[in-house]
């Protein structure tokens, strides 16, 4: 018996009653399903809860209901466990999630009976360091980001790759992007699209302050090192749009590809292309 771990955003509208058919419909199929405490709590259903620690490490199946931004959040929680992800989109067309709700029962069922492969893409580790020490270790599925704070000060960012110096960039900040982020935040700074299956590196500045500065690509094994020149302490780290760390001048922030990967499941026959058309004609 599988078993299915359901993590929906409770913030969207429908999600309550979407997730509750959902628990049916595995139950109803032979899977067992678990819960958090919080989504059981809300649904009534304390018999499907579970610690947080043993619902990630305890399942055979990740399903999201929300956007990408929730599917981003559970890939850096499952990661280490390499559990395949199933998510159903409830907001705007997405880039990673695969169902839309119109189509919900039809592709499940092309689910249970195996018609479906699974996409692999890469993550991204970093480690922030200060004075030789690492303070903190973040994983990333779309990108890795370097920012100035709210005040309209350009902050300067020393590049290096494998140690070859790149340059120093005086901007607002910098992007280190997988394939799969080139169409997220990278892409509003003017970087590249890339298609997604592709292991590589994109480092793209942030409203540089110079005409020649772009976006670079790197090999996926290169290793990138970023120091912080600010004379402010308001720069941050930020994962994917969604976790945050302070930085400090001096600090660097070592990037490199995650021996961890994202495993989505696919089930309808459509290109990247496709998915890209339709997002970005919205």
């Amino acid at each position: 018996m599988l078993t299915v771990g359901i993590f929906p955003n409770l913030h969207k509208k429908k999600v309550m009653k979407v997730t509750k058919g959902l628990v049916s419909w595995f139950m109803a199929k032979g899977y067992s399903v678990k819960l958090s405490k919080e989504v059981a709590q809300v649904l009534n259903m304390p018999q499907l809860s579970t610690d947080s620690d043993e619902l990630i490490s305890n399942i055979d199946l990740a399903v999201t209901l929300g956007g990408d931004g929730t599917l981003l959040g559970v890939a850096r929680q499952i990661a280490p466990y390499n559990i395949p992800i199933l998510g159903i989109n409830m907001g705007h067309v997405g880039f990673l999630t695969e169902i839309e709700l119109s189509d919900l029962y039809t592709d499940l069922e092309r689910f249970n009976r195996k018609e479906y492969h699974i996409d692999v893409r890469m993550m991204l580790e970093a480690k922030v360091v200060r004075d030789k020490q690492v303070l903190k270790e973040l994983l990333a599925l779309n990108d890795v980001v370097i920012t100035k704070g709210p005040f309209a000060r350009l902050i300067r960012l020393k590049t290096y790759a494998n140690e070859a110096y790149v340059d120093t960039y005086p901007a607002d900040g910098l992007i280190i992007s997988t394939p799969t982020g080139s169409t997220a935040y990278s892409l509003s700074a003017g970087g590249p699209i890339i298609k997604p299956d592709m292991d590589l590196l994109l480092l793209t500045p942030i409203c540089p302050h110079t005409l020649q500065s772009r976006s670079i690509i790197l090999y996926k094994d290169d290793v990138i090192k970023v120091k912080v020149l600010a004379d402010h302490n308001e720069v941050m780290l930020t994962v994917d749009g969604q976790q945050g760390y302070k930085l400090l001048p001096e600090d660097t922030i070592i990037v490199n590809k995650s021996s961890f990967t994202t495993q989505l499941i696919r089930i309808k026959k459509r290109s990247f292309y496709d998915v890209l058309r339709k997002k970005l004609s919205e």
